[in-house]
């Protein structure tokens, strides 16, 4: 089989079951292709080459057998290093958990593995998860493979980086505030954001309590949204543990009729950072593509969007960072990367009042209710992720930015489906995503119409790094 690297995990799972190829030579190829990629991107912090290559020879062995283990039998996966995997360091970029070792994975970790997944290894983030580049003092800083200079990401920088430049097909990452679908919007490759409820958070770092755990979301990301929609329902359902999932059936992307669906798109917020031009007509392009597969399309933005930023800024600071602080005295982290000095400088120096933070809440309330009436007569939205590509090293918590971000926090407010999917290129050469949001828990709307976008745009594009061919 050809070009291993570059298949959708849906095309290697099929490989491997037909006997096109072993899952040794997958994990070979990919194991070797981290080795080639890592100098430059610095993507992945943790390896189990060993491991996996165990586990792929007993995924070839069990296939001889006539058994199979799972959808994901004998495929690769790569993780961000804010999941716990059994018998490897998972430090969430903080140097206070540099020598952790996890004793068992995380739920999502272990339904990957449980059908069929093989675990190459851990990616970097941000020290605990709090900037959108991928920077810590543990391993340093991670890459854009399609400019160096330039960031992937955060705080799922690592993965997307890996799997945009051929180091795994398929990886978990998280989303508190755009995490997952800001790097893919950075790196070219598709993330998904499921439904705030849909997955477990059990097994993370930070553990997900309180009130930031409703920002929180996790979801995949990968080359081909294909891949999204076939590991989705491995990581979806209740594990009696996480008290934020609820069990909501899942629908089947291939059911959806594009015809029937009615559409909104918007290019700009109100207010805050506007929007390069390409990025405008890249979301554009995918409303017009919309109206030729017979979607009913009309530009409309929500009402009070652009307020996005403000109340995220508002809820993830309204401790005064005092939260923040006491996690990294528990873990024993006595010095910080400059990264999460930026972020803690930007939270509130007061921490709000009960009755402060009380009235946050209900605003908070109200704003989604709004935003929820807003979507009643459309099943989908479309949206830039971001106002910019994929920004230079050290820039993005840059006030001037940082509003520029608000396009995918919005969804980590609402608790809707998204989906970052490429859909244009930058002058410079650099990605440009379009995110597809539906209604809650309609994963399966969000991810045809991305499917679609992906067929009609071009989706993710090979990057060439040096010694590449």
């Amino acid at each position: 089989m050809e070009d291993i690297i570059f298949a959708s995990a849906a095309t290697l799972a099929r490989a491997i079951r037909e006997k096109q190829v072993s899952s040794r030579e997958v994990v070979e190829a990919y194991l070797q292709r981290i080795e080639t990629i890592n100098p430059a991107l610095n993507s992945v912090v943790q390896l189990r080459a060993d491991a996996a290559l165990a586990e792929a020879r007993q995924a070839d062995a069990a296939l001889a057998r006539g058994e199979q283990t799972g959808p994901l039998h004998g495929v690769p996966f790569t993780i961000k290093d804010t999941y716990d995997v059994a018998g490897m360091i998972c430090t969430c970029g903080t140097r206070g958990r540099a020598a952790y070792v996890a004793q068992r994975d995380a739920v999502a970790v272990a339904r990957l593995r449980a059908a069929g997944g093989i675990a190459l290894g851990l990616t970097n983030l941000p020290e605990f998860l709090l900037a959108y580049e991928s920077d810590n003092l543990v391993y340093g800083r991670t890459n854009n493979p399609y400019d160096l200079a330039r960031t992937p990401g955060g705080s799922s920088g690592g993965e997307a980086a890996t799997i945009a430049a051929g180091g795994s097909p398929l990886g978990l990452g998280t989303d508190s505030g755009g995490s997952i679908r800001v790097p893919a919007h950075f790196c070219g490759v598709a993330g998904l954001k499921p439904t705030w409820g849909r997955v477990p958070l059990t097994g993370l770092f930070p553990p997900p309590f309180g009130t930031n755990a409703r920002l929180r979301h996790a979801g995949p990301l990968a080359r081909h949204v294909e891949d999204l929609a076939l590991a989705l329902p491995i990581l979806a359902g209740m594990d009696w543990r996480d008290p934020a999932v609820v069990p909501m059936p899942l629908g089947e992307m291939r059911a959806i009729d594009l015809k029937s669906l009615r559409v909104a798109f918007f290019t700009s917020m109100p207010g805050t950072s506007a929007p390069t031009s390409e990025t405008v007509k890249t979301v554009q392009a995918a409303a017009q593509m919309l109206v030729e597969a017979g979607a009913a399309v009309e530009e409309a933005t929500p009402p009070g969007i652009e307020q996005s930023f403000e109340f995220f800024r508002s809820i993830s600071g309204a401790d005064g960072g005092a939260g923040l602080r006491m996690g990294l005295q528990m873990v024993g982290t006595t010095e910080v990367s400059p990264l999460l000095e930026q972020f803690m400088a930007l939270a509130s120096p007061t921490p709000l009042s009960v009755v402060e933070f009380g009235g946050l809440l209900t605003r908070w309330d109200m704003w989604r209710s709004a935003m929820l009436a807003f979507l009643e007569p459309y099943d989908v939205l479309l949206s830039p992720v971001a106002a910019t590509p994929a920004v230079l090293h050290g820039s993005s918590l840059d006030l001037e930015k940082l509003p520029g971000f608000g396009y995918a926090i919005a969804h980590n407010l609402t608790g809707w489906p998204a989906v970052s999917v490429r859909g244009g290129t930058s002058p410079e050469g650099l990605p440009i995503g379009v995110q597809v949001i539906a209604r809650p828990w309609r994963e399966d709307v969000a991810l045809a119409v991305a499917q679609q976008l992906e067929t009609a745009l071009g989706g993710w594009q090979r990057p060439l790094l040096a010694g590449d061919a």
